[in-house]
């Protein structure tokens, strides 16, 4: 109940009592004081009472005066006094408190943006009185909202769509440096601003996926071609490998007429490692497979 409530119901239960005494059975004197002291100690104990208010931890207060208004002292936790009926106290609770705000804002390149912004917001609390005189205890219902949405408005139409994924740190300080001083000018404090959803429009998302395929359909294709480059040039390093290895050969047989006959002793040694390896048993021509190294060759024997 209201202390100026309180007051004049006691002053309406004095009356009563007092009034009790009067007609044609009067109350007896002593009645009457204990019935006067009864509402004195009961004043008194309200008056005690009214003149005391709590401030709980996190909280500021400021006080009211029906004689000069609001007062500039700012008052802490704790017990505090006031004069019943003539001040009033108003308390804050000065501690952080989140707020997230919605707004479609458009880009530099005209793409619409929902961005979801978070600040944690907290009155500055030596500005309490003038808050209250302005703003009331309401104060950040009556700003945010408007502060925000401007804020995002201007800072998100300097940035292309692209530039808010890929700028995204840029874009979160611009918009935290300016909502920290439009705050501020309602002494109101932000200890942090995030962005904490961006969305386009289904069209750019789509445009964006499109786009993506189109690079990766580029980059496969780049790599194709790149691909078949390398096997054509290994396969012309290949050729001239052959050819120069050919060229060698028929320089060496030119020169080294026994060259044939080491080839040869090579090959008999691989086909009887092969033959020494299989588990059939055959019975072949040493000479059709160049297996008789001892019989003279075509080298020695030029006329065979």
């Amino acid at each position: 109940m209201d202390p100026e409530q309180q007051m004049k119901q006691a002053l309406r239960n004095l009356q009563r009592m007092f009034g009790s005494g009067t007609g044609r059975n009067p109350a007896p004197k002593g009645a009457m004081g204990a019935a006067g002291l009864l509402v004195g100690l009961g004043v008194l104990a309200w008056g005690a009472n009214a003149s005391l208010y709590n401030v709980d931890g996190g909280h500021r207060a400021i006080k009211y005066s029906r004689i000069s208004g609001i007062q500039e002292t700012i008052y802490g936790e704790g017990t505090h006094f006031r004069i019943p009926l003539l001040e009033t106290p108003i308390i804050y609770d000065v501690r952080a408190k989140p707020t997230s705000i919605q707004s479609l804002t458009g880009t530099q390149d005209l793409q619409m943006v929902n961005i979801i912004c978070r600040v944690l917001s907290r009155p500055n609390q030596h500005g309490l009185p003038q808050i209250f005189r302005t703003l009331g205890t309401d104060y950040d219902e009556r700003v945010l909202p408007s502060i925000i949405n401007e804020v995002l408005k201007s800072v998100v139409a300097q940035f292309n769509a692209s530039q808010l994924i890929t700028q995204r740190d840029k874009v979160s300080r611009l918009i935290r440096d300016n909502l920290m001083q439009r705050a501020l000018k309602f002494n109101i404090v932000l200890d942090d601003v995030s962005l904490t959803h961006i969305t386009f429009s289904p069209e750019f998302a789509s445009a964006v996926e499109a786009k993506q395929i189109a690079q990766q359909d580029a980059q496969r294709a780049a790599f194709i071609v790149d691909r078949a480059k390398q096997e054509k040039q290994s396969t012309i390093v290949r050729a001239d490998g052959e050819a120069r290895s050919a060229e060698l050969i028929g320089e060496a047989i030119k020169s080294q007429p026994g060259f044939l006959e080491l080839r040869r002793i090579e090959t008999a040694r691989e086909i009887a490692h092969l033959l020494q390896g299989s588990g059939n048993r055959l019975v072949l021509d040493a000479s059709s497979l160049l297996l008789n190294v001892t019989e003279p060759s075509a080298v020695e024997n030029p006329k065979r």
